[in-house]
């Protein structure tokens, strides 16, 4: 039976079929919406979809979305299951404080970082950077923990922050260059170095830590502009969330 899985960001919801709820399984169908359009979703994007067999999902929109989109989960005879964050899950520790407090879209993200690496080569330390409407960056040790991470305003949010505070930088857009001779540029170039900078210190941090040199993760509809500026070598995963919610499905029907 096919699994659909669900990642609902602060500004997209972004979903995938598989042919099965398992990592490595084929993606059938997949897309993104803005979270202002969601109530059309049965009636558009999964009209025609074949039923899914069970489905989970991670939300960070709130409530009020949630309920939203288990309207729309209607068209199906599924039960919704949600992702809460939790001390330990699929194969990594959460160091959290308060470990429920973590966001869901990093928990999930972390476990796909996770079962990523062990296939694909054996345990190693991984820094999962993920570019949305906020930047995230977490570390996770050889032995899957969870050691802690940052969370940075994305692009947007960073530009908006200046427009609001600055007199005269309402702008367009600017591009990510060397030496920035115009503001729309210097701004876009700053935001990015700040994010790239914040990466890079982490990276450091997390290979002193372990002694080992981590393996670097990217996703989020934004990683390109920071993939671009960045010395570290990479890997951009386009679909770390969904991956994680496979290998959570897995393990749940494996107990």
């Amino acid at each position: 039976m096919s699994f659909l899985a669900i990642d609902i960001g602060n500004t997209r919801l972004k979903w995938g079929q598989y042919a099965s709820p398992f990592p490595g399984a084929p993606l059938i169908a997949h897309g993104a919406v803005f979270l202002e359009t969601i109530d059309t979703l049965a009636d558009t994007e999964w009209k025609h979809l074949t039923p899914p067999g069970s489905m989970l999902g991670c939300v960070v929109a709130g409530e009020g979305i949630r309920r939203r989109v288990e309207e729309q989960l209607e068209l199906w005879d599924i039960d919704p299951r949600w992702v809460v964050s939790s001390a330990h899950a699929a194969g990594v520790t959460n160091g959290y404080d308060h470990p429920g407090r973590l966001g869901t879209d990093r928990w999930v993200a972390l476990i796909g970082a996770r079962q990523r690496v062990l296939s694909h080569g054996g345990p190693r330390p991984v820094l999962v950077v993920m570019v949305g409407t906020a930047v995230t960056v977490d570390a996770l040790d050889a032995d899957g923990n969870f050691l802690g991470g940052l969370i940075l305003p994305g692009f947007g949010v960073m530009q908006r922050a200046l427009e609001m505070s600055t007199a005269g930088l309402k702008v367009p857009t600017g591009e990510i260059v060397d030496f920035p001779t115009n503001t729309s540029d210097a701004l876009m170039t700053g935001g990015s170095s700040a994010m790239v900078g914040a990466v890079e210190r982490m990276h450091r941090n997390l290979r002193e830590r372990c002694g080992q040199e981590p393996v670097l993760l990217m996703s989020g509809g934004a990683s390109p502009k920071l993939a671009a500026i960045t010395d570290l070598k990479f890997e951009t995963v386009e679909r770390l969330v969904f991956d994680g919610l496979l290998a959570l499905q897995s393990h749940r029907l494996a107990l």
